[in-house]
């Protein structure tokens, strides 16, 4: 896990963190901000990964999934627990830049800057109730369209045509991807052709927290990094499994092994 200088299409040339097999970039949440827009400006589109845990583990298990995550033109550490593993390889990050903060941040940014939003995937009633939070939070943001198709993981063709048209018909210049990974992630690469000057942001569950149908962690909670707990004790059905049994015992491995790397 070592600092490189790294950038891409539509981006600022960040440093970045190799964190297992991704390398992501050492950003503050002004600075991608800044950076996208500044993109929009130009004309140059692109996208956003949150990478938590969970990224970090399905890209150490997965090449293609590895090379997805990679493709992304800003790639942010969203997790405490992808802080802690930079740390313990020597590196650090200037702060965790969480999706959630983001699509705040954003929201804000464009209704200053005249740009459009398409609110993509979440659970039922999620993006309309979101549609309506951001427009009564930023007076004039425009939203370009709302769509919460079911989808499959991996998207199958005929799912990406009918998104690909209604995109398309909506010319927005920012969409919010809200199905998890790497649903989302899927979805953005294959739409992107369809809106090349639009920017990506993959942003798991945070249209249900804009619309309140889910609440964020406590922000004692966020810091101490147990986002995670709080989360699994509102749908334990869906991510108890999957924190507990799967990443936990991840992290305390990669933790482990990075110790170890580090040794002299």
């Amino acid at each position: 896990m070592t600092g490189e200088r790294a950038g891409s299409r539509g981006a600022a040339v960040f440093e970045s963190v190799r964190v297992g097999a991704l390398t992501l970039h050492r950003v503050t949440r002004a600075e991608v901000v800044d950076a996208v827009f500044a993109a929009l400006g130009r004309g140059e589109g692109g996208s956003i990964v949150t990478a938590n845990l969970d990224f970090v583990q399905r890209a150490a298990e997965s090449a293609e999934l590895a090379e997805l995550y990679g493709s992304a033109t800003i790639r942010v550490a969203d997790g405490m627990p992808v802080l802690w593993l930079a740390r313990l390889g020597g590196a650090s990050f200037p702060e965790r830049v969480a999706g959630s903060d983001l699509v705040w941040q954003i929201a804000e940014r464009a209704a200053r800057d005249g740009r459009s939003i398409f609110l993509l995937g979440g659970e039922p009633g999620a993006a309309e109730r979101a549609s309506q939070v951001l427009r009564e939070r930023f007076p004039g943001l425009r939203i370009a369209g709302v769509a919460a198709p079911q989808v499959a993981s991996p998207p199958q063709l005929q799912e990406i045509a009918a998104l690909r048209e209604q995109i398309s018909a909506a010319r927005p210049d920012l969409v919010y991807c809200a199905f998890g990974t790497p649903k989302q992630e899927q979805l953005m690469a294959a739409l992107a052709p369809a809106v090349p000057r639009a920017w990506w942001l993959g942003c798991g569950a945070s249209l249900s927290f804009i619309g309140g149908q889910r609440r964020r962690a406590p922000a004692w909670m966020q810091r101490l990094g147990l986002e995670w707990l709080h989360r699994a004790a509102q749908e334990p059905q869906r991510l108890g499994g999957r924190y507990l049994l799967r990443n936990l015992p991840f992290l305390v491995r990669a933790a482990v092994g990075q110790r170890r790397a580090e040794r002299p």
